[in-house]
């Protein structure tokens, strides 16, 4: 391992810590489980997996380790915390010297009790260590601390400089055995305490002035700090720190909640929202952290209340209070708009005035909602959702002959990032004209299933302005790497995520996805995401070239055939003087769209309806060459007998409508064999 630990671990740990040579290494495995519960968890992954190296050539249970990550920034879940410990094994240039030595300079001081263990010669797996109960490290050290504290003086210098209530929070006594923290003595300090289902996690540490420190070797948990008492209180203040919580606990006289860091703010309202369902719950931010509480608000259907505009970073409840009075605070924090009520009832006349189904593009994908285009590998799936892109961002009023409802677009380009720029070159050159303003990319890196990626992106698109438009994940596979697509449980979490998207933004999530191993089968993975679907594409070769069709539609019939063909684009040249090129996805034949449809007579809508409903192209009937065919004389006696005229004149009309869908393309003939033009 290279790098100076000091800025890998963040806690003042130095080189002499390394280990030089490989050589054989005895532990105390408690001692070694305690000494990494002293270490915060760090945000640098790097750093992470080097102490949790350490940790498992010393001994250290997975349970433990587990438990200690849990409280860290960058845990995910238990599935990942696992495959990271699995993947660690007994051999290395890191041994547990780095655990301790990093745990010395957090503050840890008990003396290791060497056992006849060598780490060198033996693997970790096999040695059939002791398990230590998570909640013993979790719990016993705080609970320790906290029983030598005692009450808090009104006195004390940060009580009376931040107006504050000392009720529920103690002192560490100056006459206490020394406790120090990151190189300082927390003596004479105020003891805030943090609980989780009644027992405490651990303890935040506040001088009279400076920076808060937090209890080494016991993490937050899911644990919180209530100022007042939440008893079906009308509202509940989420903040960050016990400041804001005696501010907004005296202006209202209602329980405030303190998080303990911004970063910590979801998590805790999530616990509060899931305890008190019927509370109106107001997260107070502080100044510059508008943007996470709207985010968190809309999740946890609550709302929020930021301080004023022109006030600098880090302005909170407590500087309003001070400068403005509680009277002030007590109006800002109550003018925040109502939660609407989750769910609302209708009456039949209100549904049936119920406004229409807003689309997106007409007939095919709604306004909002979860959608879908998929097709197998090499079908021009990737061209035709940049046309579709472009067509929604404001390049034209139609796609395909179906009116779109032009709005932002945010085109996540997860996979194929090398072509896109070509892509948009080739459309710029075909179309001759810029792609519109209002289509926006996104190259990074992206997953569903990690930490924040939903909502960060989320907040990216909202101040893009491209709040209830189209985004468009290119493609599932690279939006959920390494999720099992196969597994219920996994693609139920993926599909809950892209809709927790869809429900931060307003909008349409169009997901593009590959077909599986039999094509005919549709989507690739678990059918519970077709299930979930308000609308998709699918996309396949057809006889002369591909097609897409309506494969789910709200509200609207699916089956309908669109041929495309990719249009080769000279794009530039490359460093060898030899010309680039790329496609783009153009309509080939008239489709049947509405607006077309109404341009045919009465008669030849009739023989449209009828030999559209006996001749509708599968997928399986395209991926195996030939596409249904019917005869002519057959069509004739179908067609016949929907004909509104007389007896004696059916047939005659009947074979005037049927040619005269022959004569404008829109149906094929050879040697009396009818079928849709492909």
């Amino acid at each position: 391992m290279s790098g100076d630990l000091k800025n890998l671990f963040g806690v003042g740990a130095s080189k002499k810590h390394l280990p030089l040579r490989r050589e054989p290494y005895t532990v105390d495995v408690q001692a070694a489980t305690d000494a990494l519960f002293f270490i915060p968890p760090p945000a640098d992954r790097s750093a992470w997996i080097a102490l949790g190296t350490a940790a498992k050539r010393a001994g250290v249970s997975f349970e433990s380790f587990h438990a200690w990550s849990s409280a860290g920034p960058g845990y995910k879940n238990e599935r990942e915390c696992r495959s990271d410990w699995n993947a660690i094994t007994a051999e290395g240039a890191i041994t547990p010297r780095t655990l301790f030595g990093a745990a010395r300079d957090a503050g840890w001081s008990v003396q290791v009790k060497p056992i006849s263990i060598d780490l060198s010669r033996q693997r970790v797996e096999d040695l059939n260590l002791p398990v230590l109960p998570e909640k013993a490290m979790l719990n016993t050290k705080a609970s320790e601390i906290w029983s030598r504290c005692i009450p808090a003086s009104q006195d004390h210098k940060y009580v009376q400089k931040k107006r504050g209530i000392p009720d529920g929070i103690r002192e560490y006594p100056k006459d206490a055995p020394m406790l120090t923290i990151q190189g300082a003595s927390v003596a004479g300090w105020l003891a805030v305490p943090c609980f989780a289902d009644g027992l405490i996690q651990t303890i935040q540490f506040i001088p009279s002035s400076g920076k808060k420190l937090n209890l080494p070797g016991a993490g937050f948990a899911s644990g919180y700090h209530v100022v007042g008492e939440i008893v079906e209180a009308k509202s509940i203040y989420i903040v960050e720190g016990i400041g804001q919580a005696w501010a907004c606990n005296q202006a209202t006289g209602e329980p405030a909640v303190i998080c303990f860091g911004a970063g910590r703010i979801r998590t805790v309202a999530s616990v509060v929202r899931g305890k008190y369902p019927s509370a109106k719950l107001v997260i107070v931010p502080d100044r510059g952290k508008e943007e996470e509480a709207s985010v968190i608000a809309a999740m946890l259907d609550c709302t929020w209340c930021g301080m004023p505009q022109e006030k600098p970073a880090n302005y909170d409840a407590n500087d309003y209070a001070t400068e403005h009075g509680d009277a002030a605070l007590r109006s800002l924090l109550r003018s925040v708009a109502p939660v609407p009520s989750r769910y609302k009832l209708l009456s039949a006349t209100e549904m049936c005035n119920a406004q229409p189904m807003q689309w997106m593009i007409k007939g095919l994908l709604p306004a909002t909602g979860l959608a879908s285009l998929f097709g197998p590998s090499g079908s021009g799936k990737s061209f035709l959702v940049l046309a579709m892109a472009a067509a929604v961002a404001g390049a034209f009023p139609q796609w395909f002959g179906r009116r779109v409802k032009q709005c932002p677009v945010t085109y996540c380009v997860l996979e194929g990032e090398a072509g896109i720029n070509k892509r948009l070159k080739a459309w710029s050159i075909y179309y001759e004209k810029p792609l519109p303003d209002a289509l926006r990319f996104v190259t990074q890196e992206f997953d569903l299933l990690k930490g924040t990626d939903v909502p960060d992106l989320a907040a990216a698109i909202s101040r893009a302005g491209g709040q209830g438009g189209l985004i468009i994940l290119d493609t599932l596979n690279r939006a959920a790497p390494g999720a099992d697509e196969n597994s219920s449980s996994e693609m139920g979490a993926i599909i809950a995520s892209a809709k927790q998207l869809q429900q931060l933004t307003g909008g349409l999530v169009c997901l593009v996805h590959h077909t599986g191993k039999d094509a005919t089968k549709g989507l690739r993975g678990h059918s519970s995401l077709y299930a979930a679907l308000d609308g998709a594409i699918s996309v396949h070769k057809g006889v002369t070239g591909p097609v897409w069709q309506v494969s789910k539609s709200k509200d609207d019939a699916t089956g309908a055939i669109n041929p495309f063909q990719l249009e080769i684009v000279v794009t530039g040249e490359d460093e060898d003087g030899e010309e680039e090129t790329s496609c783009v996805a153009i309509s080939t034949t008239p489709s049947f769209a509405l607006s077309q449809a109404k341009k045919l007579a009465p008669q030849q809508l009739v023989a449209k309806d009828v030999l559209w409903a006996l001749l509708t192209i599968s997928d399986g009937d395209f991926i195996q060459g030939e596409p249904p065919r019917m005869s002519f004389d057959d069509a004739l006696v179908a067609v016949a007998e929907k004909m509104d005229v007389d007896k004696k004149r059916k047939r005659e009309r009947a074979k005037a409508a049927i040619e005269s869908l022959v004569k404008q393309g829109l149906l094929r003939e050879h040697e009396g064999q009818l079928w849709i033009h492909p």
